[in-house]
């Protein structure tokens, strides 16, 4: 059995206004950064084997922090990126709504097999999202059997996790929240998810609190 923390990366610009990011590269703001120094901070005494990350910038930020007490070295893993959502990516979510109506109903309906447009970038259904994260996550826990790894990702990937831990449809509405900074704990065994603790955030409340 090996334990997992999925964590998702720190707050970016692009997140606190509502702006698709999909595989576009952003860095962590201000707020991020603090995020990850908290994080970093609660994981310290964390038994880690192993520290992953998407290989987007803002998951590559918040891996380093989440380094810093411990003597290892962020992989990277572009598996473990974001969806891609095509022309979407870089656009607010008001503005999806606006110019693509029909897509943007079939992406709010948990419509599993729409792809969006791709435009300049490659759009991928949710289904074929979930495998490609599933799959990533899976194979990371399988090289450190017995041990305790931590996943830095984004907010889909995680949200992936949760379902299939829970044995949830792709279709079914989203009913919980994904946060930034969140440290999720999750076991593989025999190749099954299992979820033991979702949204853990009191470090983050705690490292405000310290600067206060």
């Amino acid at each position: 059995m090996t334990t997992i923390l999925l964590i998702r990366h720190g707050e970016t610009a692009w997140n606190a206004v509502r702006r698709l990011q999909g595989h576009i590269d952003i860095a962590l703001n201000d707020e991020g950064v603090r995020q990850a120094q908290a994080l970093a901070r609660a994981l310290a005494d964390e038994p880690l084997a192993a520290v992953v990350s998407s290989d987007l910038q803002r998951a590559v930020q918040t891996a380093q922090a989440a380094c810093a007490h411990h003597a290892l070295l962020v992989q990277q893993d572009e598996q473990l990126r974001e969806r891609a959502y095509g022309v979407f990516e870089g656009m607010l979510y008001a503005d999806i709504e606006r110019q693509y109506p029909a897509e943007f109903a079939k992406w709010q309906s948990r419509d599993a097999d729409a792809v969006m447009p791709h435009g300049d970038r490659f759009a991928e259904s949710f289904r074929q999202f979930y495998q490609r994260c599933i799959a990533a996550i899976t194979e990371w826990a399988e090289r450190y059997p017995g041990k305790t790894i931590a996943i830095v990702a984004h907010g889909g990937v995680l949200e992936c996790a949760y379902r299939a831990a829970k044995g949830m449809s792709l279709d079914s509405p989203r009913d919980f929240q994904v946060r930034n900074a969140s440290i999720n704990r999750f076991t593989l065994s025999d190749g099954k998810l299992s979820l033991d603790s979702w949204g853990e955030v009191d470090h983050l409340a705690l490292a405000l609190d310290d600067i206060i």
